[in-house]
């Protein structure tokens, strides 16, 4: 699918917009990691500022996107949850007015952290009608006319979505104005869940033309549900590649030892290994800095033999612990 293309202002290009896109094309940033000033990435808290203002964060957030943008990146993710990314991001469009953006948000969670580090919870989760209404105009107010895909936020198989069908109808009048109705996943029933929302349908017409779904060397048991979406027709999105961090700061000692071999990062070789999947259409990277996301973009010039491709595999675990461990990570 191409991405929805919104015209400039007029005049010339920016100087840091990029010529050659080729070799980023397929990679996206998100920005989880950089509205709010807490989050679960493991290696985040020393590339950030140590306050985290609100316009500490603000800066932060347009450094990473400029670099992206300048990198060929053409796809951003956000969400109604990330603190105030859709408010910086919106500022940030309107500040560069960049061509050939793919946009893409989430909704179904709510940003309660207060923007403390400390707070009792971050985030609460909640798959009604009124909630999706409320969050579509909200992301409507600060994205525009730029969101291109609007994504219910970390569905799982026992969401009241899957028996509402007035928030379905809702969803699909989405596509209506131009905009891509998708879904996220999460937890160590992926699979089944991806299988049950590409079989919803509204009027006699799929719902869902989107899918995004955590995929990385530890946890792989969506693949096959994945390649399946992809077969029939849905852009498939990975999201946290590198396990929250992981990979990068504590890889495995068969990824590290291949990074070093191969003269690259942990980090790199585990991005080489989501854009080695043929039915991968976008991988997101969720660096914080434009150095992070620099030495992420190493991926694009790697190569897996046969031989690598088998070690990575062997990297995989259980997704119920997985998601365990995934669980217990400090919002930091």
């Amino acid at each position: 699918m191409e991405a929805i293309d919104h015209h400039p202002r007029r005049g010339s290009r920016p100087a840091w917009e990029a010529e050659n896109m080729n070799a980023t094309g397929r990679l996206g940033i998100g920005l989880a990691a950089v509205g709010r000033p807490a989050y679960i990435n493991v290696g985040r808290t020393e590339e950030l500022p140590e306050e985290r203002s609100v316009e500490q964060m603000r800066d932060a957030t347009w450094s990473l996107l400029d670099g992206a943008y300048a990198a060929g990146i053409r796809w951003v993710d956000t969400a109604r949850s990330y603190g105030r990314a859709e408010e910086f991001l919106g500022e940030w469009l309107s500040a560069r007015m960049p061509r050939g953006l793919t946009v893409s948000s989430k909704w179904g969670y709510t940003y309660v952290g207060d923007w403390r580090l400390d707070a009792p919870a971050h985030e609460v989760k909640e798959h009604s009608l009124d909630r999706y209404r409320a969050q579509y105009t909200e992301t409507r107010a600060l994205l525009g006319d730029r969101l291109s895909v609007y994504q219910v936020h970390s569905l799982t198989e026992d969401s009241p979505l899957f028996e509402d069908v007035g928030l379905q109808k809702a969803l699909a009048e989405a596509t209506a104005q131009g905009v891509r109705v998708g879904f996220s996943t999460s937890g160590p029933g992926q699979a089944g869940t991806i299988r049950r929302a590409m079989r919803l349908e509204v009027s006699g017409r799929r719902l869902f033309s989107t899918v995004q779904s955590t995929w990385n060397l530890l946890e792989t048991s969506a693949e096959a549900a994945l390649e399946e979406t992809h077969a029939a027709g849905l852009h498939v999105l990975l999201k946290e590649v590198l396990a929250n961090g992981r990979l990068a700061v504590r890889p495995p000692r068969a990824l590290a030892a291949m990074a070093s071999d191969k003269g690259t990062s942990a980090d790199a070789l585990a991005l080489a290994a989501a854009l080695s999947r043929p039915w991968a259409d976008t991988v997101l990277i969720g660096a914080v800095t434009p150095g992070q996301m620099e030495a992420n973009l190493a991926a694009t010039h790697l190569s897996l033999n046969e031989r690598e491709s088998d070690t990575l595999a062997g990297l995989g675990v259980a997704p119920e612990l997985y998601w365990r461990e995934r669980s217990e990570l400090r919002w930091t």
